[in-house]
């Protein structure tokens, strides 16, 4: 059962299906530091979960979208990897 909360603040889902740049994501970063193109869906889905009072139902567009990012980074870390083409 969702609470009343406002869903407006909450992005459209396929707003975060592309990953960010990973290339921009790890340069600055400390070599203990997880770097995820993928936070913004990740945080998105979290924060839907906790306004529908964790009703997984209620964020499946969320849930694809994560999913979907995550994939595309996979690919495009593998494309490269193919090609030579490093993170640095």
């Amino acid at each position: 059962m969702p609470n009343d909360t406002d869903n407006s603040s909450l992005p459209d889902p396929q707003d975060n299906v592309e990953p960010l740049d990973y290339k921009q994501q790890f340069q600055g970063r400390h070599p203990s530091q997880f770097v995820d193109p993928c936070e913004a869906a990740s945080k998105a889905s979290l924060k839907c979960m906790e306004q529908n009072d964790f009703d997984r139902n209620a964020c499946m567009d969320y849930f694809h979208a994560y999913r979907e990012c995550k994939a595309a980074w996979i690919e495009r870390r593998k494309d490269d990897r193919r090609n030579g083409r490093t993170s640095d």
